[in-house]
C-alpha cells in the first residue's frame, strides 16, 4: 500500500472514530473600516506587536490528543497529560490567559459556550504548575456578566482559584494586527499582556462558515463592530489566527451544537459526544473536528488553507501524531 493510500485510510478511520464516539485506548498514530477610539490618551495611539505564545515542538510527544469519557474535567486533565503535562505549557510565575467561548447568555446544555468544567480544570492545572495569575476572559456577544454567570464559567473559574476579567471598554487597546484584511483594531488588553495563552473553544455549527472552532474563537479578543468582519470571514479568521498563536488549544466537544449556531438556544440541537480534542497544531485540530462533525474540509473552510499557507499548521490531520484515549 502506498504512503498516500495509508494517509487516506487513516483519515477515514480517524473521522469515523470521532463521529461514533467510540475511540479505542492507546491508538497512536481589502481593508475593513476600523474604530480608532482611545480611552487612554497616555497610551500609544496604536500598538505594534505580535502575539506568539507557541512553545517549541517535541517530536517525542503527540501533536494532538483525543480523549473521550463521562467527566469533562477529567477529559481536560488527561488530554493535557497525553501532550506532556501542564508543565510543558506553563512555567512558574507565568501569567496565563485562558480564552473560552463565553459569548452567549446560554446554559451549558445549549452548547453555545465552552464547557465550564473544562475551563475550570484547565485553570486549576495552570495554578498547580505555579502560574502567578490565571485570567479567563472573552469579548462576549450578549452582556458579559450574564454570559459568564449563566454558562457556569464564572463559578467554575472562581472555584479553581483563577479570575474572570470582563471586557470593560477601558481595557481595550488599538493594535495593528498586520493582517491581509485586518489592520488596526481594538484588542482586549489581557490578550496582549500574557506569558501563555490557552484557547478553549467549543465545537459548534456556524451559519456563515459551517463550523466555529479554535481559530474562529479569536473573534472574542476584539472590540468594535466586528460583525463587519463577516463580509470576509475566512480571511479575517486566518488573520486573527496568525496574530494569536496559542500555547495550547483544547476543543470542547463534550456537547456539540450541530445546528443553528453560533448562538443556538434549543438543547435538541446539541449532541452529546463526550469528547475533548487538544493539541499544539490549531489547524489540524480545526480540520479534524470540522470533517468529523460537519463533513467540512479545506475546500469549504477556506481559512484552513490560508492558515496552513501562513505556517500555522496542517489541515492534513491524519498525518500528525495523535493519541486516542477512552476513559
Amino acid at each position: 500500500m502506498s504512503p498516500g493510500s495509508q494517509d487516506v485510510n487513516r483519515r477515514a478511520a480517524m473521522v469515523q472514530l470521532l463521529r461514533l464516539g467510540a475511540v479505542g485506548a492507546g491508538i497512536a498514530g481589502s481593508g475593513v473600516w476600523l474604530s480608532r477610539r482611545s480611552t487612554h490618551p497616555a497610551e500609544p495611539a496604536v500598538l505594534t506587536m505580535r502575539s506568539n505564545f507557541e512553545i517549541p515542538a517535541d517530536s517525542s510527544l503527540p501533536v494532538m490528543a483525543v480523549v473521550q469519557g463521562d467527566d469533562p474535567a477529567i477529559l481536560a486533565r488527561r488530554a493535557i497529560q497525553e501532550l506532556g503535562g501542564i508543565r510543558r505549557f506553563v512555567s512558574r510565575g507565568d501569567v496565563v490567559v485562558v480564552k473560552p467561548n463565553a459569548a452567549w447568555d446560554r446554559l451549558p446544555e445549549q452548547a453555545a459556550n465552552s464547557n465550564p468544567w473544562v475551563v475550570g480544570e484547565v485553570c486549576r492545572l495552570c495554578l498547580e504548575a505555579g502560574a502567578r495569575r490565571v485570567i479567563v476572559t472573552d469579548v462576549t456577544i450578549n452582556e458579559a456578566q450574564h454570559c459568564f454567570a449563566r454558562s457556569g464559567i464564572a463559578a467554575a473559574v472562581r472555584a479553581s482559584g483563577a479570575e474572570v476579567v470582563y471586557p470593560h471598554e477601558r481595557l481595550f487597546r488599538e493594535v495593528d494586527l498586520h493582517g491581509q484584511v485586518l489592520d488596526v483594531w481594538p484588542v482586549l488588553e489581557p490578550f496582549l499582556r500574557a506569558d501563555k495563552m490557552i484557547n478553549i473553544p467549543i465545537a459548534k455549527h456556524h451559519s456563515l462558515t459551517g463550523a466555529s472552532l479554535g481559530m474562529k474563537n479569536w473573534y472574542g479578543i476584539l472590540g468594535g463592530a466586528r460583525q463587519r468582519l463577516h463580509q470576509r470571514i475566512h480571511e479575517s479568521v486566518a488573520d486573527l489566527a496568525d496574530f494569536m498563536r496559542p500555547t495550547l488549544t483544547l476543543i470542547d466537544a463534550f456537547r456539540v451544537l450541530m445546528r443553528n449556531g453560533p448562538g443556538g438556544g434549543n438543547p435538541e440541537d446539541a449532541v452529546l459526544k463526550r469528547t475533548l480534542l487538544a493539541g499544539t497544531d490549531p489547524v489540524a485540530l480545526d480540520a479534524y473536528a470540522a470533517k468529523a462533525y460537519w463533513d467540512l474540509d479545506w475546500h469549504t473552510l477556506a481559512y484552513l488553507e490560508s492558515a496552513a499557507a501562513r505556517g500555522l499548521g496542517t489541515y492534513h490531520f491524519e498525518a500528525v501524531s495523535t493519541h486516542f484515549v477512552t476513559l
